[in-house]
Parts: structure tokens; sequence; C-alpha cells
């Protein structure tokens, strides 16, 4: 039986962190990480759009050896998770597995909410979706569901503007607009993975006593269970604690950038999707 690293697919550079919560999490295993840097953002892109570059990354990573494939990007788990697990999975390779990053967060919910108030704050894409209202709706409906579209956090993070009064502006803005519309918002959920950079910030202009679910750790732990629950796929995954990185975007721009999400030195290679 042939092993691979497990993959983890982002738009750009937000995954980053998700992947460095797995690594911390589970360090035995090899990881490929691809961020499909030169067509980002996708959050305003149209469903269709965002599904086809979703699917060309996953069928990308399947073919260079990942047993599993995670999506760690919001917009391609709201706009085209489903899609690839129904009906493209029993085509390109029924036996591997692709996960995203909106159930295992959701999950979460339900302990930490006191006043069952909850606010979104992520792409337009995941806004319009309505995947964190309607999965939250699923497993917890007695929580009401608030959600704020912060279309220009996402290039204030990929510019290295994440830590600038100019970020000040846009976080005050989009977060006093969530809580004007509902101000009994107790758990506040990043539904980015660009927004962990903007968390400092979006602490300082939160009301007292509220919580913020930053994605990366509930994902890993969410990963780690998925793993024992299914050894048939655990099996598949290389153990070599080694990770790669590729890029659809210029490899060098791409290191210089990932080495700051992740605090270490990144060397990546171009890969043409």
């Amino acid at each position: 039986m042939s092993t691979g690293p497990i993959g983890v697919f982002d738009s750009g550079y937000g995954g980053l962190t998700i992947l460095d919560s797995i690594r911390k999490r589970l360090p035995q295993y090899d990881y490929l990480y691809l961020g499909d840097n030169a067509r980002a953002p996708y959050g305003s892109r149209s469903f269709d759009v965002v599904y086809q570059f979703t699917k060309e990354a996953v069928g990308q990573l399947f073919s260079m050896g990942c047993p599993l494939v995670i999506l760690a990007c919001n917009t391609a788990s709201a706009k085209a998770l489903r899609t690839i697990q129904q009906h493209d999975l029993p085509v390109l390779d029924p036996t591997r597995r692709v996960l995203g990053v909106i159930r295992p967060t959701v999950e979460a919910l339900g302990a930490l909410t006191r006043t069952r108030h909850v606010g979104i704050l992520a792409t337009a894409g995941t806004i319009l979706s309505r995947s964190y209202e309607l999965e939250i709706r699923k497993l917890y409906p007695d929580i009401v569901v608030s959600g704020q579209a912060c279309p220009l956090w996402v290039p204030l993070v990929e510019n290295g503007e994440y830590d600038t009064p100019g970020a000040d502006y846009f976080v005050r803005k989009y977060v006093g607009q969530l809580f004007l519309r509902d101000p009994r918002i107790d758990t506040l959920v990043l539904g980015c993975t660009h927004y962990p950079l903007l968390l400092p910030k979006i602490r300082l202009v939160l009301p007292a006593r509220t919580r913020v679910l930053a994605q990366g750790s509930y994902v890993a732990d969410s990963l780690a269970g998925y793993l024992l629950r299914h050894p048939e796929i655990e099996a598949r995954c290389s153990r070599g604690a080694q990770c790669d990185f590729l890029t659809t975007e210029e490899p060098d721009k791409f290191s210089g950038s990932a080495s700051l999400f992740l605090g270490q030195p990144v060397r990546a290679r171009h890969l043409r999707l």
C-alpha cells in the first residue's frame, strides 16, 4: 500500500495558519501545502469558479500521492467541499478523502456561547453562501447567527498591512457593524484563515467577555479524531515529519510571505494548475 503526505490547500497564505496548528498537533506526518496565490483571493469569486479552482487543486494533490486533502480555506469549504465530496470523489478516487474547516469550527460553538448569539466574520463569499449559518442551524438550532463580510481584511493581510493604522480602521468598521446588528453576541468566529493575523487588533475593539474562536486548533483536533476513527486513511499518511510547499505564484514571493506566517524559513516550488 502506497503512502503519501496530507494535502493542505488554500487560495493563498491564510491556510498556513491551519497548517501550523495541524503540524503542532500531529507533527509525525508529512504535509504538502498548495497555495493558489496566482488566482487569489477566492472570497469574491462565484461558486462555479471557486469550485473549478478547488477541484483542480484537489486533483493535483491526489496526483502527487495525497490520500487526504484538507481545504484550509473557508471560501473553498463553503463553495466547493460538498460538491467535491458527493460528486467528484467517486470519479477521482473513492478511496481518498477531502475535508473542510467549517464543520470542525461549528462543532466547537455549542460549548462556548452562553447567550446563544454568535457572530461570523468572513469573506463576502463565505457570508453569501450561508454555510456557517446552515451548519450551525443543523447542530444548534437555538443559536442566533449574524454574519459580517470583511472584504478588505484579506488584502490587508496578503500585503503585509495587518499591523498598520489602516488596518485599525477597517477592523473597527467591520466589528462595529456586526455588534451594531446584534449586541448580544458573545462568541465570534473568525471565518477566514487569514484573520488570526488581525486577532490582536480585533480583541482591542471587542466588548468585554467576548470569546473569539480561531480555527486552527479546532481543525487540528478534529483531524486527529478523524484519523483515529478512520485507520484505513491514517495508514496511508506517510510519517516523515516533512513539509513541502507549492504555489501557483512566484515561489520567492510566496516563500517570503509564508515565512512571516509560520515564523520559520520556507522554500516553495512553483506549480501550474
